[in-house]
Parts: C-alpha cells; sequence; structure tokens
C-alpha cells in the first residue's frame, strides 16, 4: 500500500493547460474514485501519475517520495485500461505472466503468483485460452490479474466497465470492490460513471475543465454539493435546478419563481441586494404530486404538465414540465397512473431544499 499525494499537479499539451492545478490526498489503502465528464483531464491524470505523460508543473509523491521523473516501470504502479490491452497471440497464463518475465522473475514465482491470481479471480480454467476466445467479462479479469501478480504499491483503473453490457458492469464493479478489500490496495479508479463512484468508492473527487470541484465521500458529496456542477453530476436521475429570484428577509430567504409562487427558505445565508438570481435544487426523491389529503402546510405547490413516464418496475420515474425551461423529475411508486399531457402539482418542501447562488456556489443544504 502507498500514500499518494498531488501538489498543484499541471499538464499542458503545447499552450493548452489541461490540469490546472490539482492538489489531492490519496491514503494507504483508500480507495478514490475520479469522477467527471468526458475532455475534463481524467485519463490524463492516471496518466500523470503512471508515468505515461510528463508532469508540466507540482509535484507527485508516493511514499513521500518525489516520483516526477522517475520512469514507470520504477513506480510500483499497476494500471488496468479500458481496452483490456490483452497481447491476442499469447494465451492468459501469458498475458498475466508477461510482465514479470519481462522483470526477470524466477520461474517459480511467476507461477505462484499467476495461479494464485487467477484463483482469485475465478479464470484459473481460461488460463491456456486466447483472449478471442474469452467474452469481456473474462478478459477484464485477466487484465486485472495482470495487475494483481505485480503487486503494486497503487491500482490505477482507467474506466474499466466501459466496454462491458449492463450486467457485467454490476458484477465487475462487486468483483472489483471484494478485491480492493482483500487486497488492501491504494486505488485511483477514473470513471464517467457516477453510479460506480457512488457504489465503489471510499471518496469521490469530481473533476471540472482540469480542476477539482470537490472531494468527499459519496453520501456527503450526494447530500451537500458545494456547486451546481457538483449537484448535476453526482445523482441519477440528478438534481432538480428550479432557477428563481431570492431576497433575504430576517432569518429566512424568500424566493419568487416564474408565475410568482413565493417559497419561504429559514436559512442564515446572506443575499445580496433586494433580488438575487440563484437556483433551488431538490432531489427527485424529496419531491411529492400533490393530491387533496398528502400536502404539506409549508409546501409551496407548483403547477406543471406531465411530459413523460419511465416504469422501471420497483418505481417510477415522472417528469413535470413546470415552465418551457425547466422540467423536473420525481421517483415515484409502482402504483403511480397518469397520462402524458395530464396536469399535475409539484410540491416542494422547504426542509428538503438545496439553495445555490448566482455564481453556481452553494448557499444552504438540508439539515441531516
Amino acid at each position: 500500500m502507498a500514500a499518494v499525494v498531488l501538489r498543484d499537479l499541471k499538464k499542458r499539451f503545447g499552450g493548452a493547460e489541461v490540469i490546472k492545478g490539482i492538489d489531492l490526498e490519496i491514503a494507504a489503502g483508500e480507495f478514490v474514485v475520479v469522477v467527471g465528464p468526458s475532455g475534463c483531464g481524467k485519463s490524463t491524470l492516471l496518466r500523470l501519475i503512471a508515468g505515461l505523460e510528463d508532469i508540466s508543473d507540482g509535484k507527485l509523491l508516493i511514499d513521500g517520495e518525489v516520483v516526477n521523473d522517475l520512469p514507470p516501470a520504477e513506480r510500483g504502479i499497476a494500471m488496468v485500461f479500458q481496452s483490456y490491452a490483452l497481447y491476442p497471440h499469447m494465451n492468459v497464463y501469458k498475458n498475466m505472466a508477461f510482465g514479470l518475465s519481462q522483470a526477470k522473475f524466477a520461474r517459480k514465482e511467476i507461477d505462484q503468483r499467476v495461479r494464485g491470481a487467477a484463483e482469485r479471480l475465478r479464470i484459473g480454467e481460461l488460463l491456456d485460452r486466447k483472449p478471442k476466445a474469452l467474452s469481456g467479462g473474462q478478459r477484464q479479469r485477466v487484465a486485472i490479474g495482470r495487475a494483481i501478480v505485480r503487486n503494486p504499491k497503487l491500482f490505477l483503473f482507467d474506466e474499466p466497465l466501459s466496454n462491458l453490457d449492463a450486467a457485467l458492469r454490476v458484477e465487475m464493479r462487486i468483483e472489483i470492490a471484494k478485491l480492493q478489500k482483500e487486497l488492501r490496495a491504494t486505488t485511483l479508479y477514473v470513471t464517467h460513471d457516477q453510479v460506480e463512484a457512488m457504489t465503489l468508492a471510499d471518496r469521490i473527487a469530481v473533476l471540472n475543465d482540469g480542476r477539482v470541484e470537490q472531494v468527499g465521500s459519496p453520501l456527503e458529496l450526494y447530500r451537500r454539493p458545494n456547486t451546481l456542477f457538483v449537484a448535476r453530476f453526482i445523482g441519477s436521475p440528478a438534481m432538480n435546478l428550479i432557477p428563481g429570484k431570492a431576497r433575504s428577509a430576517g432569518d429566512v430567504i424568500e424566493i419568487r419563481f416564474d408565475g410568482g409562487a413565493l417559497l419561504r427558505l429559514p436559512c442564515e445565508a446572506e443575499i445580496s441586494g433586494t433580488e438575487e438570481a440563484i437556483t433551488l435544487g431538490v432531489r427527485p426523491e424529496d419531491l411529492q404530486l400533490s393530491t387533496d389529503n398528502d400536502a404539506p402546510a409549508a409546501a409551496l405547490a407548483l403547477p406543471g404538465e406531465l411530459e413523460a413516464v419511465e416504469q422501471l418496475g420497483a418505481e417510477t420515474l415522472v417528469h413535470l414540465r413546470l415552465h418551457p425551461d425547466t422540467l423536473v423529475t420525481l421517483r415515484s411508486d409502482r402504483a403511480f397512473d397518469a397520462k402524458v399531457g395530464d396536469r399535475m402539482t409539484l410540491l416542494l418542501r422547504p426542509e428538503a431544499c438545496h439553495l445555490f447562488d448566482s455564481a453556481g456556489k452553494a448557499l444552504h443544504h438540508p439539515a441531516g
């Protein structure tokens, strides 16, 4: 296991700065997932740590040692790629043994490591097969096994499940989580899939345009996003974001929406000016559709039109258009029964609301 520290890490390609000063600390044995949209710098960051790209500025420390100029082979790192990167002319055994053979390990040691990793990954019966005879999930296990046999200080995963179908992704998520706990290996895992991040990570680092927006536990980021970007990215379906105008009124903030509806939100945040543009955020599970009996007294009722219904079996996702620029999604139960085009009323409860200022910074989160 290794502790990893990134200090103001930067990467430039010509005049373009892709990694714009990242500070991040990964404790020994920790599983950290880096998430963000395509092009935000996730894979470049992994390649800098692996030594596959040169660092333009800043420092990379592994176990307290600055390794900026250390060759990849001397960093004690094993990397698992999205494309598996298996040698097609070699069988599974030789693919897994290749790195150890190049490092001049004894044949007995190589055999013990390869067979031990294969048993752990449940691919022992596949050692004589070539990659073309394997399924996607089996190839990914081989790629992981090739990393395991090296007993690295640090595992790097670059979107390893993106080529698998949905069922296999779930299976492999579970396998990777179990494996990391068994090996107690320091792991940095890159993905654009925030569901993977939420289910695998001890902590998540959200990347946006080459910078870290926020680092925290999955539930911390879900419950208390620091910015609108994190609020949109973490959660599936994403947080609902409703624009409005706000002003301070004593110990509450009054928020006025299109159409004149007014929500009074108990909040200690200060609103500058008489009326500031803000964004109200509400998670899909915290919204309700009104009936005659279930409307809390303090809730705000917003009229809308049912635009789409997604029946998922155990639950139903309901998409309601409040006005031309605002579509909200809420979770309902499997018994939800309404038709597209129906007029409905959405209930906003103040105690479930997040608030973001005009710059996208969080002003307020629900308690708890």
